[in-house]
Formats: C-alpha cells, sequence, structure tokens
C-alpha cells in the first residue's frame, strides 16, 4: 500500500488533512434525515494545491465553498462499499502550510449506513422515536462528508436541532444548549471536542434520554426506563478509570459517559470518546459486564489515542485494547482472573478461524484489506490474535509488569497519531534495545502474515478454568446410568465467566453423546438461555431450543449474539428456511451493519424482498 493512502477511503491525506470539523445538524424523524452543514478546516500539504476529494457515501449535496467563494464539485464513480468521492475543485490555488475551510452543505439518506432510526415502538418507552450512530469502520461518510480514515485526526464542534422534548448527545464534551430560533419547537445542543481524533469516532444520539452521576467525571445515559439499572451497573466506573490511568497514564477526555442504547445495537460497546455506547444486554451484574466497560474504557488509550493508521492495522487497536483490559482485570481480581480471561479468548480466536476456515487471509494479523470491506473482516483475529501475540512478547521481555512498561511508553510516544504495524514493531525493538536477540527469533511473518492460529500457544494458567474443563469431561463422557449424578452445584458453583467457559468448551466438542439431550434439559432448569448455550443446544439438534435461539437472534441486535445464532440454526438443515425466513421478517429492524453481514451469513442476496 502507497504511503498516505488508505484502501478503504477516496482521500488522499498525503496532499492535505482535516485539522478542526465544525458540524450543524437538524434531525428530522419524519423524513429520517440530517439537513446538514459542516465546516472543515484542512491543511495544506503541497505547493499548488487547487482540488481536494472527500468521502461520502449517500449524501445529497447542494453546496461547497471554500474560504466562502463558491467551489464547483462533481460526484465520482459509486463503489460498492467505499461510497461516492466528492471532487472539489477550489477558486484558487494554496501553497504548503496554508489552510482553507471547505462548506460542504448536505442532506444524508434515510437508508445511510451510519444511522439507525427507531419508531417509537421500538424504544423502552413506546412514545418518541430515537436515532443513533455507529461510523466504525467506514460509515462515517454516510453522515459527514469527510477524511473517512483513521489515518486524519481532527476536533469537532457541533450544533445539533432536536424537536424540544428529546435530548441529543454526542462524542463530545456537552457545551450548553438553547430554543432554536429558526423553530420555536426545537432545542439547539452544543457540544465540543478538543482532542483531535479520527473521523470513526463522531457519534450521535437523540431520544427521550434521561442522566445519572455514576462519577465525579461520569454520567450513565439511556430512556428512563434503563436509566437507574444502568447507573447501578456501571457503578464501578470510576474505579476503572483510576485503574487504567494507573497502567497507561492520565485519562485525556474530561468525562466518560456510557449511553445504554436500544437492543438494536450491533455490538458489546463501541468506544466513542467521552461518551461510550453500551448494548442493553449489559444491564446483568456479573463480570462479563465489568469486562465491556473494561475494554471500552481502555480504548480511550489504545484506539482513541493512538490509532491504527488504516483498518489493516486494526490489531494495534483492539490487540493492546485487550491486553490493557485484561490487565485492568489482574489489578482489580487477580493474576488468574486475567489467565482465564486470556484461556477464554484463545476459545474465541479458534472459533473465528473455523469460521473463516484457516487457510482465509482474514485470519491474519494484518490482512490485506484491498477492495474488502473492512465490515467484512471483522472477528475475534485482531482481538485475540493480537493479544496472544502481545502475551507472547510478555513472557519473552520478562513478565507483565515489564511488558506493560512497554505499553505504556508506546502511548505516551504516538498519542494523538496514527500509525502503522511496522512502526509498533520498530520502537518495540528500540524500547527492549537489550534484548534484540530475542525478538529476531520471533516468528514476525508467521504471526502477522499467515492464516490461521498463532504460531505459539501460550501455556495459561488453568486453575480457575479446570473446574469448567472437567465438567466438560464428565458431560461428553456421560451414559445413561451417570444422568443421576449431575446436580444443580455443578453449575451453580461456577462464576458467570466460568459458565461461559463450560458452554465454550462443550461448544468444540466434535460429537456429543445421545445422552446430550437429558443433559441439555437438565442445564435448562438452572441456566439462563445466553448465547453459547442456546448454539450448543441446536448444534446438538435439540429443536426445542430452536425457537428459543431464534427469539434471542432478533430481540436484541449485538452481533456477537445474533449472527453466530442465525449460522447455528442455518446449519440445522431441518430449519434452514426458517432461519432464512426469521431473518426477513426481522431485517428492516436490524442495524445496517447487523442485517448485512447476517445477510451474507446466511447467504441472502441483499436484493431479496422480505418474502420468501
Amino acid at each position: 500500500m502507497a504511503s498516505g493512502s488508505d484502501p478503504g477511503s477516496f482521500s488522499s491525506f498525503s496532499k492535505c488533512v482535516t485539522k478542526h470539523l465544525n458540524l450543524s445538524y437538524h434531525v428530522d424523524f419524519e423524513r429520517r434525515v440530517l439537513k446538514a452543514k459542516v465546516a472543515l478546516t484542512v491543511e495544506v500539504l503541497e505547493d499548488h494545491f487547487s482540488s481536494l476529494t472527500l468521502d461520502t457515501r449517500d449524501l445529497k449535496i447542494s453546496a461547497v465553498t471554500a474560504n466562502g467563494q463558491e467551489a464547483t464539485f462533481a460526484m465520482g464513480t459509486k463503489h460498492s462499499f467505499k461510497g461516492t468521492p466528492l471532487e472539489i475543485t477550489l477558486p484558487f490555488s494554496l501553497s504548503r502550510g496554508q489552510h482553507v475551510i471547505v462548506e460542504v452543505s448536505y442532506e444524508t439518506a434515510p437508508t445511510a449506513s451510519a444511522l439507525q432510526w427507531l419508531t417509537a415502538e421500538q424504544t423502552a418507552g413506546k412514545t418518541h422515536p430515537y436515532l443513533f450512530s455507529q461510523c466504525q469502520a467506514n460509515h462515517c461518510r454516510s453522515m459527514v462528508p469527510c477524511q473517512d480514515t483513521p489515518s486524519v485526526k481532527h476536533t469537532y464542534y457541533a450544533q445539533v436541532s432536536v424537536p424540544k422534548e428529546l435530548v441529543a448527545v454526542m462524542s463530545a464534551v456537552r457545551d450548553g444548549q438553547e430554543p432554536d430560533p429558526q423553530d420555536s419547537s426545537r432545542i439547539i445542543y452544543r457540544f465540543r471536542q478538543p482532542v483531535p481524533m479520527p473521523s470513526y469516532l463522531i457519534a450521535i444520539v437523540v431520544g427521550a434520554l434521561e442522566s445519572r452521576e455514576i462519577g465525579p467525571r461520569s454520567r450513565v445515559w439511556s430512556e428512563r426506563e434503563y436509566v437507574d439499572k444502568a447507573a447501578f451497573e456501571f457503578s464501578e466506573t470510576e474505579t476503572m478509570l483510576k485503574t487504567a490511568e494507573e497502567l497507561a497514564g492520565p485519562y485525556v477526555w474530561g468525562q466518560y459517559d456510557i449511553l445504554v442504547l436500544p437492543p438494536s445495537f450491533p455490538y458489546g460497546g463501541m468506544e466513542n470518546p467521552c461518551l461510550t455506547f453500551a448494548t442493553p444486554t449489559l444491564l446483568v451484574r456479573t463480570q462479563r459486564q465489568v469486562s465491556v466497560i473494561a475494554h471500552e474504557i481502555s480504548h480511550s488509550w489504545t484506539g482513541n489515542l493512538v490509532t491504527n493508521k488504516t483498518w489493516e492495522h486494526f490489531w494495534l487497536n483492539e490487540g493492546h485494547t485487550v491486553y490493557l483490559e485484561r490487565m485492568i482485570g489482574r489489578s482489580m481480581e487477580s493474576e488468574q482472573y486475567r489467565q482465564f480471561k486470556a484461556m477464554g479468548g484463545w476459545k474465541d480466536l479458534q472459533d473465528s478461524v473455523r469460521t473463516y476456515l484457516t487457510k482465509n487471509p482474514l485470519t491474519n494479523l494484518v490482512p490485506n484489506l484491498h477492495e474488502v470491506d473492512p465490515d467484512d473482516a471483522f472477528s475475534s483475529v485482531p482481538y485475540e490474535k493480537g493479544f496472544a501475540l502481545l502475551y507472547h512478547l510478555e513472557e519473552l521481555m520478562g513478565g507483565p509488569e515489564v511488558f506493560m512498561g512497554f505499553v505504556k511508553s508506546y502511548i505516551q510516544l504516538f498519542a494523538y497519531n496514527s500509525v502503522t504495524t511496522e512502526e509498533w514493531k520498530n520502537y518495540l525493538f528500540t524500547y527492549f534495545k537489550d534484548k534484540v536477540d530475542i525478538l529476531n527469533k520471533v516468528d514476525w511473518n508467521a504471526w502477522m502474515h499467515t492464516p490461521g492460529m498463532p504460531p505459539v500457544k501460550p501455556q495459561y494458567d488453568t486453575t480457575l478454568a479446570d473446574a469448567c474443563i472437567a465438567l466438560c469431561k464428565k458431560w461428553v463422557m456421560a451414559t445413561e446410568q451417570d444422568l443421576g449424578g449431575f446436580t444443580e452445584s455443578d453449575v451453580k458453583t461456577l462464576s458467570s465467566h466460568q459458565l461461559i467457559e463450560f458452554l465454550s468448551l462443550l461448544l468444540q466438542e466434535k460429537a456429543m453423546e445421545a445422552t446430550v439431550g437429558t443433559l441439555l434439559a437438565f442445564l435448562n432448569t438452572h441456566l439462563p438461555p445466553p448465547s453459547r448455550w442456546l448454539r450448543l443446544c441446536v448444534r446438538s439438534k435439540w429443536e426445542d431450543a430452536v425457537a428459543l435461539a431464534l427469539k434471542m437472534a432478533t430481540e436484541q441486535g449485538r452481533m456477537k449474539f445474533t449472527r453466530p445464532l442465525f449460522r447455528e440454526v442455518y446449519n440445522f438443515e431441518k430449519y434452514r428456511e426458517e432461519a432464512v425466513r426469521t431473518f426477513q421478517t426481522h431485517r428492516a429492524a436490524m442495524h445496517p451493519v447487523t442485517s448485512g453481514l447476517t445477510g451474507k451469513d446466511l447467504k441472502v442476496d441483499p436484493s431479496q424482498s422480505t418474502s420468501l
């Protein structure tokens, strides 16, 4: 890949870079569009500069100016997933080092891939509509014409006009509100983000929101129906923030709020600065919920402060974030807890590699994404293969304290910048200059550029996993005569993480004994129906579980649950058509990313109608 380019972006950031955005949004729920204007402050990087290209997707551009003068513009050829380049010709020429303010007036499409518009009926309160955005990886261009690449970082200000009975929040510091002078039935909310960040972290939510204080720099936001429960569930946020600061350095973003979204949100969490998005599936007090918030807090350093330069280097964001998340767990719980979480992550990686097939180049730690939609590459590979590499290096370099010193130094050196794997590796060799001979023995090509599982399997401490392993073996090898030996205490003594690990182990079994139906029925009386449990039931051809699996797949939209559940039912040949039919019935209510990727899993033509 050429320097200064990104295979997922039309914008050439070797010619110019955006330094600041000033956004103005008018949220139109009736038409499901944002009527908008954005002023981009652009720094020129070459002489004789007179044109630039911005990323867009399905935007209706009405006018472009440069320093207040009319500029000519044209829309290029539409690409299947990159959208359409907006080619702008300035009415003057600029020299290297100069700045220009390019202002674009536009309107988003009702089908904008970054936005999900919910009817009142789809919300908890059933009274007001709701809007939320999800820009990662390359969807910001469907709500802002911009240099939509993680290579470019900028600050932003925004003002958002919404109906006065609703509240707007963004991935920025709240900066006041006032009546809309153009419409007395509306209110304008203002925001400012003074820390440079990539476009994929711009986020907006509009709904009947309330908030509660949960710490000296934190509030939790949600609809009224969830807000008190959310405040209770996320009460440990400040403790996690302080622990992360002790490990990684000062938190630079000011506010750290959490927003609990409606069920269709496609991820467990999203690390939008100042406003972490969280799935409502976390509103159950478990260690797993704590892990998700620790993960999103960690992104404040690895991902938001130091960012992958392109999505080919996504592991730099996620591998380091998982590493820091587990170091927070180590500080708050124990080293055994960190080891146990790492074991679970290894199984998630095995599952992803099996799903993609072992030789699929998307299981490379650093994949080639030329003409590949970054959404199609989303899996646990950058998270868990990345963590496995960092853990392996930790063992080679002298342990967690020694290696965390490197991670903190890496964050300090590259703060406010975007980096490549090569830059990370060069600094690794510089920081551990006395151990270069050990680093040279690492099979870097096998780790970075070879598909499948890593070349080295870490030897994790199995203390917390031993009970899960023993119970799994007991169940897999059970005969009819053994059924009386299973009691409620078998599962009641396990933590939520151990239950998940136990179910993960069962899912890895190639074949189950004929008694599996009876065993599953026993489990059904003692376990809630989490995703892994239902996947195990369906994979074991327990027909009573199919309806429950499809119910869970459609009642919430977290892709970590929805996609595997649909895949399991689809692979149960007797119910394949029912899986497709259920998906077709519910796809219109799904987030665009969830709908697109689940459709690919089920081999459904995107143009196919919702009726079979």
